[in-house]
């Protein structure tokens, strides 16, 4: 029998990173940037991250209890750092050398998840693990601690409460993301720039300032996630390409809620759900095929979302008009 309490509490789980970047890649195609290298920013935000936890865990020595804010305060910096560097990164390439942005995106995922396992593969071997995967189970323990009080309610905590601070952090952020690119003067200016930088300009709105404010905002979130997936989803154990499709399906939801971060919650959620679907079907050599058709279920929704908004041709459920496109202001 299906078990809804327990599936729940997995998707959301599942669903957290998917949230994390594709509230990031909304705000950075807002501006008209088109970042493929979400999935390369997610691998170094995990990776600057671990490298963080696993410096202090050795600072302090085994045996020795942990300071919680600097268990949390070290590596959420170091993530957000790292995740950073990859949007200033994508900025200068694009905006200011006006690379193609698709290449510059394509590029920018080898070099994020080329540099992630570099990095982790030497952690490896410096912690002497026995198996290709470094532990970090004592920070862990900070980033997926629950309410206090979440487990005295039942199927309720479990459903609402059974999270880590992460996870509620990544659904404010899409909420706010949603308020302040919809109802305040800096989310018009961020939309104008997206959609003709070129009047945009002409208004006063400073095009660059807002394509780099945007975008390394959006790193910086969508690095969070890859923090998340480590140090909570898979209980602070690193090991090398074991993100799997998380980034490029972070990017597919971004269409799937039509550039709408707050759509963005409900939509990682139910793609996190379909994204681990099969592991609650019936088990057995008989529905080995079925399993595998039911992979593919996230990925056929977005098809299926694509072409149904480009029949619609609504305009507030398209693209920004520049998405992509470099800006010339010599043209203008």
């Amino acid at each position: 029998m299906f078990d809804i309490v327990a599936f729940i509490p997995r998707a959301v789980g599942q669903s957290i990173p998917l949230m994390y970047g594709s509230t990031g890649e909304i705000i950075t195609q807002k501006s008209g940037n088109l970042n493929l290298g979400i999935p390369g920013v997610m691998y170094v935000g995990a990776i600057a991250g671990v490298i963080g936890s696993f410096a202090y865990e050795q600072s302090v020595g085994e045996g020795v209890a942990l300071n919680g804010f600097l268990a949390i305060f070290i590596p959420l910096i170091c993530s957000l750092i790292g995740s950073l560097l990859m949007g200033l990164l994508y900025c200068f390439l694009t905006v200011t050398l006006r690379a193609n942005q698709n290449v510059t995106g394509l590029a920018m995922t080898t070099f994020g998840v080329g540099f992630g396992n570099f990095f982790g593969g030497s952690l490896i071997k410096l912690a002497g693990a026995d198996v290709p995967s470094i532990a970090l189970s004592r920070t862990s323990a900070f980033f997926s601690a629950s309410l206090p009080f979440a487990g005295s309610l039942g199927w309720f905590s479990k459903v609402f409460l059974s999270y880590g601070f992460l996870a509620y952090l990544a659904i404010i952020l899409s909420l706010i993301a949603a308020v302040v690119l919809k109802n305040t003067r800096i989310g018009l200016h961020l939309r104008a720039v997206g959609e003709n930088p070129a009047t945009a300009d002409a208004a006063g709105i400073n095009v660059t300032a807002y394509k780099y404010f945007a975008t390394t905002i959006g790193c910086m979130i969508a690095g969070l996630g890859g923090l998340y997936y480590v140090m909570d989803y898979a209980c602070g154990v690193w090991s090398n390409d074991a993100f799997g499709d998380r980034g490029w399906l972070a990017i597919a939801l971004v269409i799937f809620c039509i550039w709408k971060p707050d759509m963005g919650v409900l939509a990682s959620i139910l793609f996190g759900g379909l994204y681990i679907l099969y592991l609650y079907i019936p088990s057995g050599i008989e529905h080995m095929e079925v399993k595998e058709l039911y992979k593919m279920i996230p990925y056929v929704v977005t098809l299926i979302v694509l072409i149904i908004t480009s029949m619609r041709n609504r305009r507030e459920d398209q693209p920004p008009q520049s998405l992509g496109i470099p800006y010339f202001r010599e043209e203008r």
